[in-house]
């Protein structure tokens, strides 16, 4: 095979219709675009987004500032260098943390966030984990366990 002798498959190539060219051609006269009107007029007709007046949907959104998520997680938030204050090899739960007087309230599961420096084993178990928390955590010699 070469360049010369490939050809599109047969019945894949089809003629246009040609419209307005009078009523023996089948789409003669309003060329299927209907009697009167904006969309029977010559011209692209309106613009992306124009609702005929209304104010459209993009302009009805409010502008850069999001919308709210609507089942948010809410965590309760502690950081690696709160954790420093433990003993070695303490297993770590919210539960321990109100025990232990770290935390006073626990608006929702526990999350460990990686701010300041630990130095000494722990077995933590939360929900979640940021990824800097989790190298600090694991570098000390201490474990993460992800509760569901």
């Amino acid at each position: 095979m070469r360049l010369n002798d490939v050809k599109p498959q047969k019945g894949s190539k089809k003629r246009r219709k040609r419209v307005g060219r009078g009523i023996s051609a089948g789409q003669g006269a309003s060329a299927g675009l209907g009697m009167r009107g904006q969309k029977s007029r010559s011209g692209s007709g309106t613009r992306p987004g124009f609702e005929g007046g209304q104010q459209p949907l993009y302009r009805r959104l409010p502008k850069l500032k999001g919308f709210p998520v609507i089942n948010r997680k809410i965590y309760t938030t502690i950081n690696v260098e709160k954790l420093a204050s433990l003993p070695a090899h303490t297993e770590v739960t919210l539960a321990s943390l109100r025990e232990a007087g770290i935390l006073t309230a626990a608006k929702g599961p526990l999350k460990i966030l990686g701010n300041g420096e630990l130095s000494i084993p722990l077995k933590v178990q939360a929900a979640a984990f940021t990824g800097q928390a989790r190298s600090k955590i694991e570098a000390a010699g201490g474990s993460c366990e992800v509760l569901t």
